[in-house]
């Protein structure tokens, strides 16, 4: 099977299907994502890259907005791509939990 062959077959993926593959690429290249945790008292217990205050719900919706992930890294330059990664993994897979977030921080 070429590249391009295989590029062709992730892209007719559902995007779940897609986050799955990310997911099983970023831990097989162990490329140090630090993870998304939610501890009560921080960030309101909302889900956050690992060590830090900064909410997925925040990234999804920036990102909304048109803020790129090269901005987004450049903003944040303590976390890395397979971070970004593990966030729209997470925001995939729990898209009830972030939308609530985002509404909830609407005018916050």
């Amino acid at each position: 099977m070429t590249l391009q062959e295989l590029e062709n077959q992730i892209l007719a993926l559902l995007p779940t299907e897609k986050a799955a593959i990310i997911q099983s690429l970023t831990q097989t290249i162990n490329i140090g994502a630090k993870g998304i945790t939610k501890t009560p008292g921080i960030c309101g217990g909302e889900a956050c890259i690992a060590g830090t205050r900064i909410a997925i719900w925040l990234l999804v919706e920036a990102r909304r907005l048109g803020i790129t992930e090269v901005q987004l890294l450049q903003d944040y330059p303590h976390i890395g791509a397979a971070d970004l990664v593990n966030a729209w993994i997470y925001a995939d897979a729990y898209p009830e939990e972030i939308e609530a977030a985002i509404r909830a921080n609407e005018f916050a």
